[in-house]
């Protein structure tokens, strides 16, 4: 049998009567923010009469270009230009936060160029998404990444 206990005088979590100087951390974790927030921050607007998407970059800049309205309709194949600064080759996945991938159906293909105008090389790509949700795409090259988030219903 395990028995524990505490005879501190303290307030908890301030550390008081642990000793001098002492200051225990904290155990409070941050709440999750719900995917639907991210959906609901990406940063949209309209190019050539296609939605576009600005993502959020780590070391990158990173564009999308949406070959169907938003949101997407869940099983149907969408294309889905990207430019994204950087080096190296580009590398794509989407996922909804329970761990459901979507399914990469052709790309990244380089493009040699287009009327569409973003920093960064271009590459296009094909994706199903399954079911509905709010699905992280996270790309990447040797340097750089970024995270776009997409509405599917």
């Amino acid at each position: 049998m395990l028995v524990a206990g505490c005879a501190g005088t303290g307030t908890p979590g301030t550390g008081a009567g642990a000793g001098a100087g002492t200051t225990l951390p904290s155990t409070s974790v941050p709440a999750p923010v719900p995917a639907r927030v991210f959906c609901e921050r990406t940063a949209r607007s309209t190019a050539n009469a296609l939605p576009e998407v600005r993502g959020t970059g780590r070391g990158a800049e990173v564009w999308g270009l949406m070959f169907a309205p938003l949101p997407f309709s869940a099983g149907r194949e969408v294309k889905i230009v990207w430019r994204m600064t950087g080096e190296g080759p580009l590398r794509v996945t989407a996922a909804l936060p329970d761990g459901t991938a979507a399914r990469l159906t052709w790309g990244p293909e380089a493009h040699g160029g287009s009327t569409w105008h973003r920093p960064g090389q271009e590459w296009g790509t094909g994706f199903v998404f399954p079911k509905p949700g709010c699905w992280e795409i996270t790309l990447t090259r040797d340097r750089g990444s970024g995270t776009v988030w997409l509405p599917v219903r």
